[in-house]
């Protein structure tokens, strides 16, 4: 979801996580920034969808639960039906850190969203970073598949 702000990301996300809850009967985490979290959780209420603050696994509850980025070390992927990156945007850097823990940690779960108001259209890596994400295809095999490395500046790709 790709979405300037004021769309209602918030309340997409939170139907989609109570779709993906109902559907699977499995647990539902959604990864957001710090600032993000309480806000998901009230914006919850306002729909009637129950949304659990979480900071460990012993505070999961069955359902739909929130936690930051900064803890995903603290939940084992494998006890999700599915995952929502909120501020998906988090995936930018090819090679960095995060992207590649959060695609290694959910590449397994079926059922993955990514959320933001910050996309970089004519970023392709970030593009193939989300379609990595997904599980839809890796980012190398994106580029190779649709683009060409412009020959004139290193780093610079264009649609074959």
């Amino acid at each position: 979801m790709f979405e300037e702000c004021g769309l209602g990301k918030t309340a997409k996300q939170l139907a989609w996580t109570n779709a993906a809850h109902r559907k699977t009967g499995g647990d539902v985490l959604i990864l957001a920034p710090l600032a993000v979290s309480q806000q998901t959780v009230s914006e919850g209420i306002k729909f009637d969808v129950h949304v659990n603050l979480a900071r460990t696994a012993d505070d999961l509850r069955p359902g739909i639960n929130i936690a930051n980025y900064e803890r995903l070390h603290h939940f084992d992927a494998s006890f999700f039906a599915g995952v929502v990156l909120d501020e998906s945007s988090i995936l930018k850097s090819l090679n960095g850190k995060t992207k590649t823990r959060l695609v290694e940690h959910f590449s397994h779960t079926p059922y993955r969203l990514c959320c933001t108001a910050t996309p970089a259209p004519n970023d392709y890596i970030e593009l193939g970073n989300h379609a990595e994400f997904l599980g839809i295809m890796s980012t190398s095999e994106m580029l190779a598949r649709w683009f060409v490395n412009d020959g004139f500046e290193s780093g610079k790709w264009r649609l074959k």
